[in-house]
C-alpha cells in the first residue's frame, strides 16, 4: 500500500487521464446502437427529483462492483463480459469517475463515465422520464 498522500482532485485528475470519457450525446448514441450498457449510480433522492434515463440500468454506488462483476454471484443479467462497454452516470459527473476505474480494476476494460453526468444528460435534451408523482 502507497504512503503518498493525494487529495481527491488530484486522485480524480489521475483516474480520470485512464479513461476515455464521453459526452452525453455520445453516450446515448452509443445507448442506442447497442454497444454501451448505460448505468445510472445515482442515488434514490436525486433519480426521484430528477427522473430517470430510459434503459438505463439503476445500481447504487455502494452495489455497483457486485452488479457489474462478470464473475461474481450477484451480478446483473446484463453485466455479460469483461468486454463490456459500461458508461456510468451519477449526478453531475465526479462519482462516475472513480467508479469507472473501479469497474476498470474488475477487468471491464471499456468502462467510462459521462462528463457533466446526469445533469449534462438533461441539458443536453436527452430522454428523461419524470419523476415519480407522489400522493
Amino acid at each position: 500500500m502507497s504512503s503518498e498522500r493525494v487529495g481527491i482532485d488530484e486522485h480524480l485528475e489521475r483516474v480520470r487521464s485512464g479513461l476515455d470519457r464521453i459526452e452525453a450525446r455520445a453516450a446515448h448514441e452509443a445507448y442506442e446502437a447497442g454497444d454501451a450498457l448505460l448505468v445510472d449510480t445515482r442515488y434514490a433522492a436525486l433519480r426521484e427529483r430528477d427522473g430517470l434515463i430510459p434503459g438505463a440500468l439503476v445500481v447504487e454506488r455502494n452495489e455497483l462492483e457486485w452488479r457489474l462483476d462478470p464473475l461474481g454471484s450477484h451480478r446483473a443479467p446484463q453485466a455479460v463480459g469483461h468486454d463490456l462497454r459500461v458508461v456510468v452516470l451519477c449526478d453531475e459527473g465526479y462519482a462516475s469517475s472513480l467508479a469507472a476505474a473501479s469497474l476498470r480494476q474488475l477487468g471491464l476494460h471499456r468502462a467510462t463515465d459521462v462528463i457533466g453526468g446526469f445533469q449534462a444528460w438533461k441539458a443536453a435534451g436527452l430522454p428523461v422520464l419524470p419523476p415519480t408523482s407522489r400522493p
